[in-house]
């Protein structure tokens, strides 16, 4: 799942007239280089919530199939927040034999393989990919102890990428509406139940206009070299 609800109201004025997703560096949309990277690592089903202009990310990015994956919509009124809009597509995400699911910040930008993002065992409800902390976000979110066990106390802290693998269980009981993500992770980590992979690669949050201009610089080098 590809989250794309946000108005990416820090973003204006890019955002007043084109969805955060949409938005481009390197030549492509955001949430296009998330397809490609989803595609590239064995994944042919996407999930993508939409809400603020959701009807543009509609109309360019179709039924999926220029990019080699099947896309479902699931359409909100107004945004649901990190985990109402997980709620609200879990019939679309889960099934029979399918309790895990990837889910994707819709407004980052990560080289990590997403290949590497494989179901733990036990009693493990969430996998979590981490990166050091950026200059805009220095306290981090929460530690990674050496048994690979995410906490929200102590230190040292990471950044959580908006990078997950989660288990429908984390969300049996709890009711439609806006709801974070944050807080059910953290419960859960209070009960041991979620890992964490620690990522040293490049990874950006497209929070501000300066950032998204920072990666296109990147991402431009990149295709020069």
């Amino acid at each position: 799942m590809i989250l794309a609800a946000g108005k990416g109201e820090r973003m204006r004025p890019l955002t007043l007239t084109t969805p955060k997703p949409l938005l481009e560096a390197g030549g492509k949309a955001l949430i296009v280089h998330h397809l490609e990277r989803l595609k590239a690592a064995g994944f042919c089903q996407v999930v993508i919530n939409h809400a603020w202009l959701g009807a543009q990310i509609e109309s360019a990015l179709e039924d999926g199939s220029n990019f080699g994956v099947v896309i479902t919509y699931s359409r909100e009124q107004q945004p649901l927040e990190t985990a109402g809009c997980i709620i609200q597509a879990l019939p679309l995400l889960t099934g029979t034999g399918q309790d895990w699911f990837l889910v994707v910040n819709g407004d980052i930008w990560c080289d990590f393989n997403l290949a590497h993002l494989t179901p733990p065992t036990g009693q493990t409800t969430a996998l979590l990919v981490m990166v050091d902390n950026p200059p805009h976000h220095p306290d981090g979110d929460f530690g990674l102890d050496h048994h690979g066990r995410v906490h929200d106390h102590g230190s040292p802290t990471l950044t959580f990428s908006g990078i997950s693998l989660l288990h429908r269980s984390l969300f049996e009981g709890l009711e439609h509406g806006q709801r974070k993500l944050a807080p059910i992770l953290t419960a859960a980590m209070d009960r041991n139940q979620v890992q964490g992979i620690h990522h040293r690669g490049l990874w950006f949050d497209i929070g501000t206009p300066e950032r998204l201009t920072e990666l296109d610089r990147q991402l431009t080098r990149q295709e020069e070299v």
